[in-house]
């Protein structure tokens, strides 16, 4: 595409963004039996070959649900055949999304008292509302190709809605309002209690920074904390949460407080401790009190009694890529788009909730039932200071298929097998495009393993090994990148027939989504993704299966961090895996400098 002719406002060249790719059936099962084979037995591998042939027949109910599936993504309107798998897949799952589906940014240090540092950050989140109203946000270019900017129409004003059998979301631009959110507050918790700050006067210019300051010392000195914070009711399973919140929507006063939290820009979350080291600063904004916490909320800034801070973020609308280059808003900011601020001291306003017995009951409850679910999660970081980007680039190897092999050799020998790993690819150079799964464990991870730990290999022959490994993992995310992957096709025809099946006449089960394959290569031992940005320090999840080791990773020029999250049952493995990841990065490091 001519850079010359892209448009320069924020939402301008969506419409002239290629299309998500539709696969065909048998390009997604070919891909399909090539991903998982790694990770099969050869009866494994021949039971799943028979579901795929079952799959593929002419008449089968897969080519009537791809053929719904065409027919959609040629409808008008449809901007990518994935438009409804992100709602079921987000909005559709019914645990808790505190923990197991949000996730977080340990922003930088600076030397800052908090409430100086909630004031910046108030202050930078606002101008970049106003230049998003007014399509002044440069759109973002890669390589030439711009990229989708749809999902910073989810950044303000945005929150999850809990649903008995399927979320919703209230949001700006047609999902609540015609364009931006004329919301003009933010919703600030301490202690538990909530507060509205107005940020915004009513001819919508900025309140200054020494208004602000005002307004949130106010908050500091007045807040006292509720018996019952409703924060906690956030954190419950997603059909609960829904009937938690219609009782609490029922008695008087409530929905009013709803709306206020609920209509709000953002959340500030202000903790009255400082964390002790980095890792609990990481596990507070990962978790932390869930009483002062909405995790229904799309953005919650989240500031320490030191200074510190991060972000906590609702993953329905919004992807690591767009909250980064948000994040490099807040502590990168442009100059102010105008220097006129609204004259006076904001509003600050007490948000009061009506608890009555049983809904105290709810709420402790659910407070406690977080509480032991997120001391059931074992975290650690590890950190590599002065061992980068530009170190492995000099070793003449992809940076990401350096980390990702080490954190195959180190799996391997914590665990004693290969499981698969999940690896998120971002497609945003698509229409409505968010991310890809890859799966990373490829016939050449396998050799690549086999040689290291062979006793018999030559040097030379671990060194071909690992660089045919990073070969194929950098083809198969271009892969990936292309869209040309095979999960998320294969998963959302299992939503269409989920969806439309008695419609279609395609209500029986699909032996293919029973399969070893499907199932097997879906197990995540490692869940990974990574976050570069010079403004954060780490970035973190929780894991997504019981044996399975979440691995959030800063890979940056001159240093590498990781965050690291499992079930608590399994924390001695995913210590063994810390200490192994130590000893793989310098080891392969060696093998490749030798060269």
């Amino acid at each position: 595409m001519d850079t010359e002719t892209l448009s320069p406002r924020t939402f301008g060249n969506e419409d002239r963004l290629p299309r998500v790719p539709l696969p065909t059936l048998e390009e997604s099962c070919a891909r399909f039996l090539q991903w998982c084979a790694p990770l099969l037995s050869a009866e494994q591998l021949a039971e799943t070959e028979e579901a795929v042939a079952a799959f593929l027949r002419p008449g089968s109910p897969a080519r009537t649900l791809h053929a719904a599936l065409e027919q959609y993504d040629a409808t008008e309107g449809v901007r990518s055949y994935l438009d409804l798998f992100w709602p079921s897949r987000y909005l559709g799952r019914r645990d808790r999304i505190a923990l197991n589906a949000n996730f977080f940014f340990l922003f930088e240090d600076v030397e800052s008292d908090q409430v100086s540092r909630a004031v910046a950050l108030l202050s930078a989140a606002v101008e970049h509302k106003l230049a998003l109203d007014a399509e002044e946000l440069a759109p973002v270019v890669l390589r030439g190709q711009p990229q989708s900017m749809e999902q910073q129409k989810f950044l303000f004003s945005t929150t999850r809605i809990p649903g008995v059998e399927q979320d919703t979301v209230r949001a700006p631009y047609g999902h609540g309002w015609d364009g931006p959110s004329p919301a003009r507050h933010v919703a600030v918790f301490f202690r538990g209690a909530v507060f509205s700050l107005d940020v915004l006067s009513p001819d919508g210019l900025p309140h200054s920074p020494d208004a602000l300051a005002a307004g949130l010392r106010s908050i500091l000195a007045d807040a006292v904390r509720p018996a019952s914070p409703v924060g906690h009711l956030t954190t419950k399973a997603r059909a609960e949460w829904a009937a938690s919140r219609e009782a609490l929507r029922a008695l008087p006063g409530n929905a009013g407080a709803l709306e206020v939290i609920e209509s709000a820009l953002l959340c500030l979350c202000l903790e009255d401790f400082a964390p002790a080291d980095l890792q609990e600063a990481c596990d507070q904004l990962l978790h932390g009190d869930s009483g002062n916490r909405w995790f229904d909320k799309a953005v919650s800034l989240i500031v320490f009694a030191d200074g510190r801070a991060g972000i906590n973020v609702e993953h329905c609308g919004l992807d690591g890529t767009t909250i980064l280059a948000f994040t490099d808003a807040l502590l990168r900011p442009p100059p102010p788009r105008s220097p006129a601020v609204a004259d006076g001291e904001p509003q600050v306003a007490a948000v009061e909730f009506t608890v009555d017995e049983a809904l105290r009951a709810d709420i402790a409850a659910a407070a406690a039932s977080f509480g032991e679910y997120a001391a059931g999660t074992a975290t650690m970081t590890v950190s590599f200071p002065a061992f980068g980007a530009e170190a492995i680039k000099a070793l003449s190897m992809s940076p990401d298929a350096f980390v990702q092999m080490a954190y195959q050799l180190a799996h391997k020998r914590s665990k004693g097998l290969t499981g698969a790993t999940y690896e998120s690819i971002a497609t945003r150079q698509f229409q409505n495009g968010r991310t890809e799964a890859m799966r990373v464990v490829t016939p050449e991870v396998l050799a690549f393993l086999a040689a290291v730990e062979d006793p018999e290999a030559t040097e030379e022959a671990r060194r071909d090994a690992l660089r045919a490994a990073a070969s194929a993992h950098v083809a198969r995310a271009k892969e990936c990148q292309a869209g040309l992957a095979p999960e998320q096709h294969l998963w959302e025809l299992q939503w269409v027939q989920r969806r439309r099946g008695a419609e279609l006449g395609t209500t029986e089960p699909l032996a293919l989504y029973d399969s070893p394959g499907w199932l097997v290569m879906r197990d995540d031992y490692l869940s990974t993704s990574s976050a570069p940005s010079t403004t954060i320090q780490y970035f973190g999840f929780g894991s997504t299966s019981p044996q399975c080791i979440g691995v959030a990773y800063v890979l940056l020029p001159e240093r590498f961090n990781v965050y690291l999250s499992t079930p608590r049952s399994v924390a001695a493995e995913m210590t063994a895996f810390a200490d192994h990841l130590r000893t793989a990065v310098a080891e392969l490091g060696a093998l490749l400098s030798e060269a």
